[in-house]
Formats: structure tokens, sequence, C-alpha cells
């Protein structure tokens, strides 16, 4: 018997790929604007955490799907706007991976008790 989470493969997970990348280019972009770790850590939280949810398999990969794209973002604007974050943002991005576990984490568990709840358990 398949569950929601069990598809046709890797394949089935591209749209979920596609949407961690926009998730964390978007954080990226927002810690460039916004220049707040704390805004950042909740947004590759909250983005993590709904990833969680969505997918429970694997946690991990949505913090590094996400997370990965926070500094390489801080980079571009590094490299291409006139607004420059500074390096101590840009190594500050990398902390950003603390908050993403335990949102994915968190996102993953919480799914686990609601599909517990359904079944009955």
């Amino acid at each position: 018997m398949k569950t929601s989470e069990q598809g046709s493969g890797a394949g089935s997970d591209l749209w979920f790929y596609l949407l961690a990348a926009v998730c964390g280019i978007g954080t990226g972009w927002a810690d460039v604007a916004v220049n707040d770790l704390l805004f950042t850590a909740l947004l590759v939280l909250a983005s993590c955490m709904m990833l969680g949810l969505m997918r429970r398999r694997w946690p991990w990969r949505w913090v590094v799907a996400v997370g990965v794209f926070v500094p390489l973002t801080e980079l571009a604007a590094y490299a291409i706007l006139t607004v420059k974050p500074t390096r101590a943002q840009i190594y500050g991005s990398i902390l950003d991976f603390f908050p993403g576990f335990a949102g994915a984490y968190g996102g993953s568990f919480m799914r686990g008790v609601v599909d517990n709840l359904r079944q009955g358990k």
C-alpha cells in the first residue's frame, strides 16, 4: 500500500526541491534587504517546517536544500548589487542551518503525529 509520500521516485519530489530553492533564495534576498539575522532564521525555520510537514521522509534534505541558497544568494548580491552585505552577514547566514534543522525535524514530527491521529493509533 502506497502512502501519500510515496510516488514514482525522485521525480515526485522535484517540485518540493524547487520550492525549497525558491524559499532559500527568497530568504537570502530578505537577509540582504532587511539585514536581520533573527528574521532570516525565522524564515528558514518556517520554510523547513513547511517542507518537513509536506514531505516527512529525510527532513535533513530540506535544511540543505533551503540553507545552501541563503549564503549563495548573499554572495550573488555581493557580486552583482550595489548593496553589499558584510562578511559577517554572509558568514552568519551559514548559522541558519541550525533553526532549519529544528524546523525540518519539528515539521516531520508533527506530520507523524497527525498521521497517527488520522489512523487512530
